[in-house]
């Protein structure tokens, strides 16, 4: 895309710098906010801000000297927004977003995209009949380590794949579901399945492939919650090989990591930390240049859970929005691991192997009343 036609398709601003507006101003939004509101992302401001709950909206609004309002449609007919940043909870995830694109302004979403697949596919078709682009938020995919290793798997370094794990050890007390009433509920957040771990199961099945079924174990553990704290899962993809998610907010007294590890026939690798940022084994049967410094480069821990992700996944958005450039999630990847995590909750409601691809029948994620 040429700035001539990104011009007219801004409605005819000559536009270098794209206007951000964050619908929700919860936990997230603090991330999102420093990026784009400390001009971390080139080609990128923050233009607005708002959240129903004015205190919210204003303290943000107040931080980055941007207007700031209670209501996203007064927001998006008043200022000069190109870019909507939808970060309230999942469950409304669907409704905002299909709201939204009657703007006829790109959209990122934050994950999970949606809670139920029938909602995922009313966005990626509003989206496409708006014309816009629906960008999911992964920000884990841009971490160094986490493209190291996808460099490596893509040429072929692991040779046959044996198994692929993720861990999710981190500490959820009470008092952070109690911050808001939609938490850890079925209709509006699920449990660490959902929301924690989303990013790490994306993370697996976009490195070890297609899923062929799942098993699944639960429970609730430390919490007073609806849905689970705690989960254990068994994958078999597709290519014969297996996989783990182990995945808790009941860890004690602290997060303890997040990581991934991959085995081949012909390698191994594993990247730890609280964010998936630390590399902790790069080993494999075939040494090839630079591969010495790999631990060295790639080994600094985040100083929390959001990881250095996000900035990265920020400039590839401009790029596909000023320049072209290839959206890097859009809807048809975010949907694909929403699949993966209904399927695991249908496993867990039904004591059974799911076998994907399948029609929900039992699980209780984004269901209402």
């Amino acid at each position: 895309m040429d700035s001539r036609s990104e011009a007219q398709r801004r409605g005819g601003r000559q536009v270098t710098v794209l206007n951000f507006a964050l619908v929700g101003c919860g936990r997230i939004a603090k991330r999102h906010s420093e990026l784009l509101g400390k001009g971390q992302i080139a080609g990128a401001r923050l233009a607005a801000v708002c959240d129903v709950k004015p205190d919210r909206a204003e303290a943000i609004g107040k931080q980055f000297n941007v207007p700031f309002h209670t209501d996203m449609h007064e927001m998006m007919r008043s200022e000069p927004i190109d870019v909507a940043v939808v970060l309230t909870e999942s469950g409304l995830h669907a409704e905002h977003v299909v709201a939204l694109s009657d703007y006829k302004k790109d959209i990122i979403v934050e994950k999970p995209m949606a809670l139920t697949l029938a909602d995922a596919d009313r966005m990626i078709a509003a989206c496409q009949r708006a014309g816009i682009r629906l960008f999911v938020v992964k920000q884990n995919r841009f971490n160094v380590p986490v493209v190291k290793l996808r460099e490596a798997l893509q040429a072929g370094r692991f040779g046959k794949l044996v198994a692929g794990t993720v861990r999710v050890r981190w500490c959820r007390p009470q008092s952070y579901y109690d911050q808001d009433p939609w938490r850890g509920t079925w209709a509006m957040d699920g449990g660490v399945l959902a929301n924690q771990a989303s990013h790490h199961v994306d993370l697996l099945e976009w490195m070890m492939g297609d899923v062929d079924s799942v098993f699944a174990l639960t429970t609730t553990a430390l919490v007073d919650i609806e849905a689970e704290d705690t989960a254990v899962v068994a994958l078999r993809f597709r290519n014969g090989a297996l996989g783990v998610i182990e995945a808790t907010t009941a860890t004690r007294p602290a997060d303890l990591e997040g990581s991934i590890s991959i085995l081949g026939e012909k390698g191994s690798v594993e990247i730890a930390g609280f964010a998936v940022n630390e590399m902790r084994t790069w080993r494999f049967a075939q040494p090839e240049p630079g591969d010495e410094l790999i631990m060295e480069q790639y080994s600094v821990n985040p100083p929390n859970v959001y990881g250095f992700g996000h900035q990265a996944y920020y400039e590839h958005v401009v790029d596909a929005i000023l320049n072209g450039g290839p959206n890097p999630v859009d809807g048809l990847q975010g949907r694909r691991s929403l699949e993966l995590i209904t399927a695991i909750y249908e496993s867990a409601e039904t004591g059974q192997p799911v076998q994907l691809k399948f029609n929900p029948r039992r699980c209780r994620l984004g269901q209402r009343g």
